[in-house]
């Protein structure tokens, strides 16, 4: 009863409670926060994470720019059902070298983590171009004009120092030879050796089934086909980053 004569005093006096509250808050922020100062990184070093590479960032931008992380999360939570339904969770190294990252809040439809392999190029045009084709059922907005639309790469240097800018680790050479790996990654046929030898697990094809051009249905179907596949999960000790 004293404990809680103490507490009813505290609850009737504004100025007290409201002092009390800043100090509580004040030491659950500092105990927080402080460590932060100490740690070189707080991100896990996972093995097989690299850049985007031009075409893939080009993608990402044109997913970006349509919205499409308003109904797709990329981040699978550590619960059972979640990894049963779309796979391994989701690391925070995966999202590194992502500015903004594509969590997400909410989902319409699938989480997008771990899409990266699991549908050939033609099933991702056809689904972009026309998802009720494949999913009856599917709300989502038809985007074929993707396919008609060739891919703007006049700037692709200048997004690759952007994001150099804010800590992606893209080299000198990597940024000067952006616009010919950008070509060569969705050109059947093109000389890859400059590519493979700057980023690692590459998928270099024709994506949307149109040699003719490279269109920005190329792009962002080079950025679905790369999600989730950077890491190798079958050397990946979850419970080694945890202990």
């Amino acid at each position: 009863m004293d404990i809680l004569g103490k507490h009813g005093v505290i609850e009737r006096n504004a100025s007290l409670l409201l002092t009390l509250s800043l100090v509580v808050v004040c030491i659950g922020g500092i105990v927080e926060v402080a460590p932060l100062f100490y740690l070189q990184n707080t991100i896990e070093k996972v093995e097989g994470m690299r850049p985007y590479t031009p075409l893939e960032l080009a993608g990402r931008d044109i997913y970006v720019r349509e919205g499409c992380y308003v109904c797709h999360s990329q981040m699978i939570r550590p619960f059972r059902d979640e990894v049963e339904r779309y796979g391994q969770y989701s690391l925070a190294a995966e999202s590194m070298y992502d500015h903004p990252f594509q969590w997400g809040s909410k989902r319409t439809g699938p989480d997008l983590a771990r899409v990266g392999g699991r549908y050939s190029d033609e099933w991702h045009v056809e689904h972009l171009t026309n998802p009720q084709s494949l999913v009856p059922e599917s709300i989502m907005p038809k985007y074929g004009f993707l396919a008609e639309t060739t891919l703007d790469t006049n700037n692709i240097e200048g997004s690759l120092k952007a994001n150099a800018m804010v800590g992606v680790p893209y080299s000198q050479d990597a940024i000067q030879s952006a616009q010919a790996d950008l070509i060569a990654q969705a050109t059947p046929d093109a000389d890859t050796s400059g590519l493979l030898a700057r980023y690692t697990n590459v998928r270099a094809e024709d994506f949307d089934g149109d040699p003719r051009r490279i269109t920005e249905m190329d792009a962002l179907v080079a950025y679905l086909q790369m999600l989730g596949t950077l890491v190798d999960f079958t050397t990946y000790d979850a419970k080694a980053n945890y202990r």
